[in-house]
């Protein structure tokens, strides 16, 4: 990572035996003797709401855990326009494609304040080597990914604004209602429309009850509104 390109704060080296959310990372299903091959430290990093954790086209020594926090990842082109073309919350696992020598096929960017581990690509080679566990983990991380992007292509890049736009806040909602939402910008280029209709399809739902602003950017989401106009035929 170049000096100046993202904003960050390491931390510490990570102890990945007690780690709080560990049921849901890479190393979930290691055991104690697994842990003694790592020789390379995984470190934990803060990074801040739009720094960048790696650029797409570079090639790639370490991948990353998200701890906490959202990072997106996006393809910038020739006529400087983008595409959100996916999202990581808590568990995710970017920049998998090192683990077979490709550069990063993304920029990975955090869209909030953002906590991440960062493993070594050669601890992962040698874990996979020796333990069938991380490779089940891997497996699986990899078909999480791909289903996500069939996800995203049909959920997001399909119906009307609306349609899509609901699908995103449930696509962003906790379990009590509640949804920390992206800039207008973001959600544009994640939806495939204009910033205009976005703030017009906000202002919609606000208006007929749907989702109401409770803070900056942050709302609280009618659920079964939200599944209904999702699924409107």
């Amino acid at each position: 990572m170049r000096r100046g390109e993202a904003e960050t704060s390491w931390l510490k080296r990570a102890e990945c035996r007690n780690c709080g959310i560990r049921d849901l990372v890479l190393f979930a299903d290691l055991r104690e003797p697994d842990f003694e091959l790592i020789h390379l430290p995984v470190e934990e990093q803060v990074l801040a709401a739009g720094a960048t954790l790696y650029e797409a086209g570079r090639d790639g020594r370490a991948l990353f855990t998200i701890r906490g926090g959202l990072v997106k990842f996006v393809r910038y082109f020739p006529d400087g326009t983008q595409r959100i073309v996916r999202l990581l919350r808590t568990g995710a696992v970017a920049g998998m494609e090192v683990l077979v020598g490709q550069p990063y096929e993304h920029t990975a960017v955090a869209l909030q304040t953002t906590l991440i581990c960062r493993i070594p690509r050669e601890v992962v080679d040698r874990l996979a080597r020796e333990t069938p566990r991380l490779h089940r983990q891997l497996m699986g991380k990899w078909h999480a990914a791909v289903h996500q992007a069939d996800e995203w292509l049909t959920a997001l890049n399909t119906g009307s604004a609306r349609q899509r736009l609901a699908r995103l806040f449930l696509h962003l909602m906790t379990e009590d209602g509640q949804c920390e939402f992206l800039g207008r910008e973001d959600v544009g280029a994640i939806l495939s429309v204009t910033t205009e209709t976005v703030c017009r399809a906000v202002a919609d739902f606000k208006r007929a009850g749907t989702v109401s602003e409770t803070g900056n950017n942050l709302f609280s989401c009618d659920r079964a509104a939200l599944e209904e106009i999702a699924d409107a035929v």
